[in-house]
């Protein structure tokens, strides 16, 4: 009998509730009541706890909740010299009432290259703890370092085009997925906020008012992914969770996946596709008919 492969019947997309120990640590760590080897003595003690209830529950595929990171991105983020935030951004998080704050954007504020593996030390722990689920790893995509601040996203004293940031920001990547297929990674998760933010009609009227064309971002967001996948061996399987940006019951933007769907399904080199359908914001599966026959979206 064949073993199954990703993506599975059962699948998550990454990310698990901080349990109250993580969060304590966290607190006493900032307040400088622990330091940061105890702090990783914590999230190595949840993170074996999360991977052992996700083998409790049969999950095919586990990973560590994500537990090291400060915010979702911060994988990526916190790996590259050079990027630093700026408290602009194209989309704000709402409510039923209204806006309710915007969030800061990922800025280069240097010359961006990788001062530390992005995730490869993340697998190797949860490998260490021999799960009976797969590995696998995720990654803030590359077009989220972009999409909220546009041609603002870097210093222009340090880039003087996008293609000269997505070049250095996707080299990045690309060394990580080597660094990852090495420590034997076969599964790996790109989570985009950008391509679906890409659908709101509010922000695709922002993207033009700051100059850009929201259609040709689209080319631009696939050509970027495609590079950072591209050092991937054949037996490393590539999927993306694609969603609105979600916190605590706010979200940043809706509409159905249309605009984007044709391009994301037939262009991107991804395996598989997580799609957010939470609700009516999401739209309907009228953009699923682009879907190709190899391709599978979940």
């Amino acid at each position: 009998m064949t073993a199954p492969k990703p993506p599975y019947r059962a699948e998550h997309v990454g990310s698990f509730i901080r349990p109250d120990k993580l969060l304590n640590a966290a607190h006493a760590n900032k307040a400088g009541e622990i330091d940061d080897a105890a702090f990783d003595d914590v999230k190595n003690q949840c993170i074996a706890d999360i991977v052992a209830f996700q083998d409790s529950i049969g999950m095919p595929a586990v990973t560590d909740g994500e537990f090291r990171r400060r915010v979702w991105s911060g994988g990526v983020s916190d790996a590259l010299e050079g990027m630093g935030i700026k408290e602009a951004g194209t989309l704000t998080f709402k409510d039923e009432n209204g806006e309710v704050f915007m969030p800061p954007s990922l800025y280069a504020e240097g010359k961006l290259s990788r001062k530390h593996n992005i995730v490869t030390d993340d697998f190797k722990y949860v490998n260490s703890l021999s799960p009976q689920g797969q590995p696998k790893v995720t990654m803030a995509s590359p077009p989220v370092m972009h999409f909220f601040l546009g041609h603002e996203s870097y210093d222009p004293d340090i880039y003087s085009s996008d293609e000269e940031y997505f070049a250095d920001l996707t080299q990045a990547y690309k060394d990580e997925v080597v660094e990852l297929a090495e420590a034997g990674c076969s599964y790996i998760q790109l989570d985009d906020t950008a391509l679906p933010c890409n659908c709101d009609e509010d922000a695709r009227e922002s993207i033009r008012a700051r100059g850009e064309d929201p259609d040709q971002l689209t080319d631009t967001y696939v050509k970027a992914i495609n590079d950072a996948v591209s050092s991937r061996p054949d037996n490393m399987f590539a999927g993306m969770h694609m969603c609105r940006g979600n916190l605590k019951g706010l979200w940043m933007a809706a509409g159905g996946y249309e605009p984007i769907a044709e391009k994301i399904f037939n262009q991107l080199n991804i395996d598989a596709f997580f799609m957010e359908y939470d609700n009516e914001r999401s739209g309907d599966f009228q953009p699923l008919r682009f879907l190709p026959k190899g391709k599978v979206a979940v």
